[in-house]
């Protein structure tokens, strides 16, 4: 390649998304994680002799919401054929999968990334079956097998080589993943295997439409390593063309403690699996009339979700991105307010002290143990002055630790008692005697302290202090 010669990488994105069954793609057997080795396999997914697989209906309406959603063209024919090749995990030695006859064709997604956006082309979507899992760490010397995996339904969402980045592959994936989400089609918990990503790479020089040798990286499961293999795998080729040298085409993995890519094989072609119909299966027809049904029924997708929540609820664009980042916080937020809360104060406990508590529950709005109701109750009490934020603060808190209501906490408890004058300057001599280097700083000059002083007495009562009468005798004690 010349000295200046301009190149560009191309990538387009295999992603594999287990799809929310509860049973595997063509047998009954559970669709689960973290069972022992081998006790959800029948005949079907291991493969044996006569036995035949029945089609998940399930999958398929999965399948075809993801579709729609990314405005593809749902087939009203489709089929499953045969894709060939050994290995281990794989009990039929074939995979049963859609080739010539996809689930559906086309559709796109936009993104956005540092500032930009571009709308990426889908090439298509197909349903296939996984295979099972090696276990290098259960015997010595040996490899073990878990079948559990076998047979379970995926979706497989292929697109053009139209992202240009590694980091626009990985803002390309995290909106895949927020539809998907949104579309209840897959947990997409990529640490239980639920959304793996295998992308291919080409460096061509700017300007040529001929896409340049390309390789493969299989089975990235996670979006920083997708980002950091992207990244590789670039740098590598443009230095192998920089060098004069030509890119074999291969199949690659990444290796995270080498921070590397390394060779596995020669890339595969679609005549090495030697694909054919399968046979055991009719061809899959869904009618006109579905397909219509299903997409006047799709859910709010997050993007007109976040356009809405900005236009009805006087949001800014931050706030809406946080509110909207999965549907869970998303309907949470919408029943708080639904349920008499102001649009900006549920916006800003959302995105701080509800948000906050939930991280420490280690939970998530869809299972909080503070419902939208007592929330909203309340996020209503501090917008009508009955209550202070730290003592809403506190409430929150006991909220959590005992199931029970604002209302009833505040009758029972006495925490809308304000503290009287005589208990405040109590509280706010033991927080100067036990803070002398703090109260030393403001007297030399540091007066931004006094907030830190009045959050401590605010804490400390539990927010029924008055904060004015605190400040008051805060400057009157640390003037003395």
């Amino acid at each position: 390649m010349n000295d200046g010669m301009q190149v560009e990488p191309t990538i387009g994105l295999e992603i594999h998304v287990q799809l929310n069954t509860s049973s595997k793609l063509f047998c009954r057997d559970a669709n689960v994680y973290g069972a022992p080795p081998n006790t959800h396999v029948c005949p079907v997914c291991l493969g044996f002799p006569g036995a035949l697989p029945v089609v998940n209906e399930r999958a398929i309406e999965l399948g075809i919401r993801a579709a729609l959603a990314l405005g593809s063209d749902v087939l009203e024919r489709s089929g499953f054929a045969r894709k060939n090749y050994f290995y281990p995990d794989l009990p039929k030695g074939y995979q049963i999968t859609q080739f010539e006859e996809p689930l559906a064709r086309g559709g796109e997604l936009g993104v956005h990334t540092s500032g930009s956006s571009t709308t990426i082309r889908i090439r298509g979507l197909h349903l296939e079956e996984d295979s099972g899992k090696l276990l290098h760490d259960r015997l010595d010397a040996a490899t073990a097998i878990d079948f559990n995996r076998a047979g379970v339904p995926l979706l497989e969402i292929v697109t053009e080589p139209d992202l240009r980045s590694a980091a626009e592959a990985r803002s390309f994936l995290k909106t895949l993943k927020q539809l998907l989400e949104y579309l209840d089609v897959s947990a997409c918990n990529m640490e239980q295997g639920h959304l793996r990503v295998d992308a291919n790479i080409s460096v061509r020089q700017v300007g040529v439409d001929r896409l340049g040798s390309r390789t493969e990286i299989k089975n990235l499961n996670s979006f920083g390593n997708v980002e950091r293999a992207l990244s590789f795998e670039i740098a590598r080729q443009e230095a192998i063309l920089a060098a004069g040298d030509v890119v074999n085409a291969e199949t690659l993995l990444w290796d995270e403690s080498a921070r590397g890519t390394r060779g596995i094989r020669s890339k595969e072609q679609a005549a090495d699996y030697r694909y054919f119909p399968e046979p055991d299966l009719p061809p899959l027809i869904v009618s006109g009339t579905t397909i219509d049904t299903m997409r006047e029924n799709l859910p709010e997708l997050p993007w007109v979700r976040h356009a809405r929540f900005q236009r009805d609820y006087d949001l800014p664009a931050t706030a809406a991105s946080l509110l909207t980042r999965t549907r869970d916080t998303a309907d949470y937020y919408e029943e708080v307010v639904e349920r008499g809360a102001a649009p900006r104060t549920a916006a800003n406990w959302m995105t701080g002290d509800l948000l906050a508590a939930v991280n420490a529950c280690k939970s998530s709005f869809a299972t909080f143990a503070v419902r939208p109701v007592e929330a909203a109750a309340l996020l209503r009490m501090l917008d009508a002055g009955d209550i202070r934020r730290p003592l809403a603060r506190t409430i929150l808190s006991r909220m959590i630790e005992t199931g029970r209501s604002a209302a009833e906490l505040t009758e029972d408890t006495g925490l809308l008692d304000s503290l009287d004058e005589d208990a405040t300057k109590e509280l706010i001599d033991e927080i100067l005697q036990t803070n002398p280097d703090a109260v030393r700083r403001y007297r030399a000059g540091e007066v931004r302290l006094e907030g830190h002083f009045v959050g401590q007495v605010m804490r400390r009562s539990g927010g029924r202090a008055d904060p004015e009468l605190v400040r008051t005798r805060l400057r009157r004690k640390l003037s003395e």
